[in-house]
């Protein structure tokens, strides 16, 4: 009995792990909607994670290394925001308890 090994086009490597890192969905279940062994669709997953690309072993070119991409980008602005913002309630928060600690007598 010979096992018998399909070929898919870069395309639908693509599209399929697309599917999977923007919808968040399970591997496995995208795999049996797609008629894919979920193995197969986890090894395309994961190159993509590793290197950019579904469809290719190569590293993504350096010119990439080190840049964000546009939602990383956008969360690291975000993160950025919200930092501050604690950062400035904390230092209105210690004020307040250093004044406060002035009227204070010393035991």
């Amino acid at each position: 009995m010979g096992s018998k090994q399909r070929a898919y086009t870069p395309e639908f490597r693509e599209g399929a792990v697309r599917i999977v890192i923007e919808t968040g969905r399970p591997i496995p279940e995208v795999a049996e909607e797609l008629g894919v062994h979920s193995g197969t669709l986890h090894s395309w997953v994961s190159r993509w994670r590793r290197n950019g690309s579904a469809s290719s072993d190569r590293p993504a070119p350096a010119a990439s290394v080190g840049r964000l991409r546009d939602t990383e980008r956008a969360e690291l602005e975000r993160l950025r925001r919200e930092m501050s913002e604690k950062n400035k309630r904390y230092a209105s928060w210690r004020r307040s308890a250093m004044s406060s600690n002035a009227a204070w007598p010393c035991g």
